[in-house]
Formats: C-alpha cells, structure tokens, sequence
C-alpha cells in the first residue's frame, strides 16, 4: 500500500543523506519534496501542513544542523514524527470488567465488517478468549449465511439469528445466549448502508444501549482513501467509537487514510485487514508501519508470523534431522508450505531491513512463487516412500511422477539432482566442513533464485546446477574452441 509513498521519500533522503551541510534553503527543498509525496498519497492535507510544520522546526534546530550526519538527523525526525502522526503506539483491546465483552463492528456496506469480525475472533481465540459470533445484519441478502459459514470454517459458535429479526432483540439475546455457553467475547455484526442514514444510526444507537460494548470498532475500507476518514468522523458523533479497522491494506491504494485517521478522529486504528484469509489481520502497530514506510523493514512483524506458524517441538525434530544430516524432501515440503503461510516471498523481503530496495533493483526478475509451486506438485506426486527416499527413483517411477504433476522427466531428475547436492552440503556442514564456496557465489542446490536461495527445479534461461554463470560461459568458451581446433584439423 505505502509502496508509491516510500519510493518518492527515499528519493527526497538520498538527496539530504548527499548534502554535506544542511540549511535553511535545502531542508526547505526537501519537506516540500516530502509534503508533495503525502498530498500524492491522499493524506489530510491539514495534517501534511501540521507534520511539515513539526518536523520544520526541529529540523532547523542546532542540535541538526550542527550534526556530523544532518541528512540522518532529518531522516530520524520524520520517523518520529510519522510515529507520531500514526498514534505513537499500538492500542490494545479494552476487554476490562466482567465477560462476556461485547465487541461492536460498524461501518458503511461493503467495508468488510463481517470478515473482519471472523478474523478478529480468530485472533481472540489465539488470544485464549472464546469467542462468539453475532450476525446482526437482517438486511444484506446472506449475511448472517457469511458469518455462519465463516463461524463454521473456524470451528466458532455463531448466535442463530434470522432476517425475521430485530437486531437490536439479536444482539440481546446473542449477550444472554453467551453467557449461559460462558464465551467470554461477543462479536456483534451489525447492518451497513451505502451511505449514512437516520434508521441506520438509530440501530445502532439501540445496541450500544441495550450492551453497553467495551469497544465499538468502525471499520473502514482503505481504499476510499479520504472518503473512510469523512465516515469515520461521522460515526465518532453519532457512536463515539473506540478505534478503527482498516480492511485491504494490502491493496493498491496510497494510504492517506491510515496516516489521516487518527489525526482527524482522535481515535486509534487498532488492526488493519492484510489479505483475504481470515488469519490476515494485524494489530496495527505505529512504529513498525512507520519503518515500512521508511524502507527499515519491520523484523518483529516477520518474528511473530514465524512464531505464528512454526510449532516449537516440530522446529526442535527438524533441527534434530538438520544436524544428523537426514533432512529429506518430505521435509523440504512442509518446511514450504510454511513459507507460504507467512505470505508471498516479496512481501517478506519488505519486512527485512535492506531487502526491500534490494527487491526494487530486481523488479525484472520474477518472484520464485510459480517454481516453488511447480517442485511441490513433483514432491506431492511421490509416495511417502519416495520423498523419504528418493534414492529409490527408478525411470517408471519418474514418468508416473511427471505425468502426476504435469511437469517433464527431465524437470523430475533435476529436482532429484539439486536436492541431492543440497543433502551433500549439509552433510559436510554437519561434519563441520563447510562446502567451498564456487565461483560465482552461489552454493551447490542454491542456484536458480535471487539471492541463492533455495531451488530444486531449473529457471528457463540459467546456467545448470551445481555450475555458476561465470563457470558456465567458461564451459561454453572452451567447446567453441575445441570445435574450431578439430575443424582445422
């Protein structure tokens, strides 16, 4: 989403990080480069005009421009300031008193409330609540079916209301209906418009009486841009809401309203919706978007997807097989699937501090998803037998393989290959001699991917395994000549 706002801002502190001297006139130049890059991204501009204000004045301090690296100092202060601008810290969850709480999602049609409240009762459950699901919504054709079938998929009881209803009685009789299953978190689904309308607000009102909800959670589609602020206001009047969700961060638009809302609603943004499976919802945490923004990466965001998908006494028995050498390709499988689990390889490389402007000098070479893709279709064609042992793999055993994965014999022998010398490699790891490294940089099995990392299948147009670009133009070189020799001759 800030893809557009980071490329401008790290154009405008390339510029600053080359000035051997700061003044008046070239901090000027650049907040004015910077406060172009937050109008592009479609933020309030009264809060551009207050943050270039802030950080003017402490980057026309002393304390700067008497710095031995004043362009970093500029640099440090936006960050803060961003920080700032984004509610400083993370808000948790008011879920003080006596349960079950009473969590109310809000928001216009469309904005994806009933999803993110799936999600967000997921995250709960992770959180050891139990939650339970309310669909309050008696209006939209099938969404108390959404929730349902949304309850159902995450194995969490949903409050079995109907279109017949009212919903301020379902939203009362969903808190009794709580209590007496004793879940401790009620998430109520209310009813959207197109636009804001008096029978709308009135219902909602009628549900804050009756349940008196410890959070009241406007959610916001992110790709409306300013439009999601201006609702946001309007329902803060009306509900005095607690904090915002923001849906579809991970789409195409500029951000201007996550690095608006709290500036004109005074009120948090506490998650924000990353994709569409109901495990991509994030706490929003200021300072991490923050160096995202400002291309540092947010490695603590990267730990807890890992912590999030990797089970502790799982990582421990392949540590195990790492060490005696015995990791097979039934592991390498599961240990894929799980990269896929924390998201799309580029989406990773942004959150490593330095990877994401490495991942921008290789925007002509194609992400390694579809080949990673193509050898867990070969792995998944084995038997448990094979992967365990591929040494097993005779030529009918290969065909049936590639004729299962709709990939070719030659494609089959070049998995085997590669993770042959792979398992080579680490048993001279495990011996403690660690493989030497080949021209070119890249260690055998390594080839194939930017960076080298792991790859089990050729890439269309590289050198061939175990061999470096360098050794392979060596290669081709010295046949040339030994043709041309053998023709004189």
């Amino acid at each position: 989403m800030f893809d557009s706002l980071s490329d401008r801002l790290d154009a405008v502190f390339k510029k600053l990080r080359g000035q051997g001297r700061l003044d008046e006139s070239n901090i000027q130049e650049g907040l004015r480069e910077v406060r172009l890059a937050l109008l592009e991204a479609d933020v309030n501009f009264k809060v551009v005009k207050e943050f270039i204000d802030t950080v003017k004045a402490r980057a026309l301090g002393q304390d700067v421009l008497a710095s031995l690296t004043p362009g970093q100092q500029v640099i440090k202060i936006v960050h803060e300031e961003l920080i700032a601008l984004l509610g400083g810290e993370s808000c948790a969850l008011n879920l003080s008193g006596k349960p079950p709480y009473v969590i109310m999602m809000a928001g216009l049609q469309g904005s994806g409330k009933t999803t993110s409240a799936a999600k967000l009762a997921l995250y709960l459950r992770r959180q050891k609540h139990t939650p339970y699901l309310v669909p309050a919504d008696v209006y939209r054709p099938a969404a108390i079916d959404q929730l349902q079938k949304l309850g159902n998929e995450l194995g969490i009881p949903v409050f079995p209301s109907s279109v017949d209803m009212n919903p301020v009685d379902i939203s009362v009789a969903a808190l009794r209906d709580a209590q007496l299953k004793g879940c401790s978190v009620i998430l109520v689904d209310t009813a959207g418009r197109l636009h804001i309308d008096d029978l709308l607000m009135q219902e909602l009102v009628g549900i804050k009486e009756k349940c008196q909800p410890q959070e009241i959670l406007f959610v916001a589609d992110a790709m409306t841009g300013q439009d999601a602020v201006t609702v946001a206001e309007k329902f803060d009047e009306i509900l005095d809401i607690t904090g915002v969700v923001l849906t579809k961060m991970d789409g195409d638009a500029r951000g201007g309203a996550a690095l608006s809302i709290k500036s004109i609603t005074g009120k948090p943004l506490k998650f924000v919706g990353m994709g569409e499976r109901l495990s991509d919802l994030e706490v929003f945490h200021p300072d991490r978007i923050a160096s995202r923004i400002l291309g540092m990466g947010d490695v603590l965001t990267l730990i807890e997807k890992a912590q999030s998908t990797i089970d502790a006494k799982e990582a421990e028995a392949l540590e195990k097989k790492f060490r005696k050498a015995e990791f097979d390709l039934e592991d390498f499988r599961t240990q894929m699937r799980r990269i896929k689990k924390l998201g799309s390889l580029e989406g990773i490389m942004k959150l490593i501090p330095g990877m994401g402007q490495m991942r921008k000098q290789l925007q002509d070479v194609q992400m390694p998803e579809k080949e990673l893709a193509r050898v867990e279709a070969m792995i998944n064609s084995m038997t448990l037998e094979e992967r365990q042992n591929p040494k097993i793999m005779n030529p009918s055993r290969k065909q049936r393989i590639a004729r299962g994965s709709g990939t070719s014999i030659t494609e089959v022998n070049q998995l085997l290959k590669n993770f042959g010398q792979m398992q080579k490699m680490m048993k001279k790891m495990v011996g403690g001699k660690m493989p030497a490294m080949p021209q070119g940089g890249v260690l055998p099995g390594m080839e194939g991917l930017p960076g080298g990392m792991p790859s089990l299948s050729p890439m269309p147009g590289k050198a061939k395994a175990g061999r470096s670009a360098a050794e392979a133009a060596k290669i081709k070189a010295k046949r040339k000549l030994a043709k041309k020799q053998r023709r004189k001759k």
